[in-house]
C-alpha cells in the first residue's frame, strides 16, 4: 500500500470523515500490508487488548463499549442479539368465539407480537419433526395463555352519557386481560414467576355490547431467525467512538460557531486571557454529521475520525429478559458457534 509510515498507523486504526468521502473504512491490518508490524492474530494479544466497559443499565436498556475487536465480531453479537437468542412468544392461537370486528387471522397476529413475560432458559424447544403440529405441548415446553372476556353495558352509567368508557364495560380489550392457564405442574415450578405480557397496557381488540372473544394461546420457545416475535430486543446497533481533533487553537466567534456544529455537550468553550477558547470536551456525544466541513473557515481546524475498533452497543430489551441477561446469552450462543465449527475442523481434518 502506497502510504508513509506517518500515515500508517492513521490508516490502520481511524475512520477519517472528510467533506466529500469516508476514508480508510476498510480493514487492512493483516499480516505483511505493512512492512514492520506484526499482525498475526495473538490470543495474549487480544485478551489484553480486548475489554467491555458498561456505561449504563437500567430494567430495560444497556449501553456498553466493546474494544479491541473486529467490526466483523461485533455485526456478529449484534445479529445475534435480534435473531438467534431465544424467547417465548405466542405460536398456536385456538379461537373459540371471536364476534368482534377483528378477523381471526389479524387476531392472532396481533397476538403473536405481545412479548411474553418468560424465562426461555427453563423450557426446552418444541418437537419440530412430522406430527409434530399436531402434538399437545407439554409443561416443559409449552405456556397455555387464555383470553376470555365479553362486553356488556354498564347499568350505572348516565343517560345523557356519550363516553364509551361509561357506557360500557369491557370494551376495551388489553393485554391484561391475557392470563396465564398452567400446565401440569407448571403451578408449583413456577410458583415466584409471573408468567404473562411484558406490559398490561397493550391494547388488542375494541368491544360493543354483546360481542365477546373467547381464545387459547400456546407459546412456545423460539429464535427472531424464524419469527421477529421471537426477537428479545427492540433495538440492537452499535457506532463507532468519535474522535474530534483540534488541529490548532481556535478562539472568539469562531470557538462559539465552532461549538454550535456538534451536539450539545461535545465542544466546551473556557476563558483564557479574557477569550473563549474551544476544546473537546467529550467526543462521544457527537453524532458525525459533519456540520463544520460546511464552513469553510472552519473545516481546516478540525479533524473529524472514529477508532476503528472501539464500538458503542446499544441493547434496548423488549421486556422479556433484563438487557444485561441478553449480552450474557448472546455471548453463550456465540461461543458454541465457534466450537461448533471447530468441531467441523477437526472432524475435517480427522476424516
Amino acid at each position: 500500500m502506497a502510504a508513509t509510515m506517518k500515515n500508517v498507523e492513521e490508516i490502520r486504526t481511524r475512520v477519517i470523515l472528510g467533506e466529500f468521502g469516508v476514508k480508510n473504512v476498510h480493514t487492512t491490518d493483516f499480516p505483511g500490508n505493512y512492512p514492520g508490524y506484526d499482525d498475526i492474530w495473538d490470543m495474549r494479544k487480544f485478551q489484553k487488548n480486548f475489554r467491555i466497559d458498561v456505561k449504563h443499565l437500567d430494567e430495560g436498556s444497556m449501553e456498553f463499549d466493546m474494544v479491541g475487536i473486529d467490526a466483523a465480531i461485533a455485526n456478529a453479537f449484534r445479529r445475534i442479539l435480534i435473531a438467534e437468542v431465544p424467547t417465548m412468544a405466542i405460536e398456536k392461537v385456538f379461537v373459540y368465539n371471536n364476534t368482534s370486528i377483528v378477523q381471526d387471522e389479524v387476531l392472532a397476529h396481533r397476538l403473536g407480537l405481545i412479548p411474553i413475560k418468560a424465562d426461555p432458559r427453563l423450557f426446552e424447544y418444541r418437537n419440530a419433526g412430522e406430527g409434530a403440529a399436531e402434538e399437545e405441548g407439554s409443561e416443559i415446553d409449552t405456556i397455555q395463555l387464555q383470553l376470555k372476556i365479553k362486553c356488556s353495558r354498564n347499568p350505572s352509567a348516565t343517560k345523557d352519557s356519550s363516553d364509551p368508557r361509561e357506557l360500557y364495560l369491557n370494551h376495551m380489550v388489553y393485554s391484561r386481560d391475557i392470563k396465564w392457564v398452567p400446565i401440569g405442574n407448571q403451578a408449583d415450578v413456577f410458583a415466584d414467576s409471573s408468567i404473562g405480557p411484558v406490559h398490561d397496557d397493550i391494547l388488542i381488540a375494541k368491544l360493543r355490547p354483546g360481542q365477546e372473544l373467547d381464545i387459547i394461546m400456546h407459546c412456545v420457545k423460539g429464535i427472531g431467525k424464524d419469527h421477529a416475535k421471537f426477537s428479545p430486543v427492540a433495538t440492537a446497533s452499535y457506532r463507532l467512538l468519535p474522535e474530534i481533533t483540534l488541529l490548532e487553537p481556535v478562539e472568539g466567534e469562531k470557538a462559539k460557531r465552532l461549538q454550535a456544529c456538534f451536539s450539545l455537550g461535545v465542544i466546551d468553550l473556557e476563558e483564557v486571557n479574557g477569550k473563549k477558547v474551544a476544546r473537546v470536551a467529550n467526543s462521544r456525544l457527537d453524532t458525525c454529521s459533519r456540520e463544520v466541513l460546511r464552513h469553510d473557515d472552519l473545516k481546516n481546524l478540525v479533524k473529524l475520525g472514529r477508532v476503528r475498533d472501539h464500538f458503542i452497543f446499544s441493547v434496548e430489551s423488549t421486556g422479556i429478559l433484563p438487557p444485561d441477561v441478553l449480552v450474557t446469552e448472546a455471548v453463550k450462543v456465540l461461543m458454541t458457534k465457534c466450537q461448533r465449527f471447530i468441531n467441523e475442523l477437526d472432524s475435517a481434518v480427522m476424516s
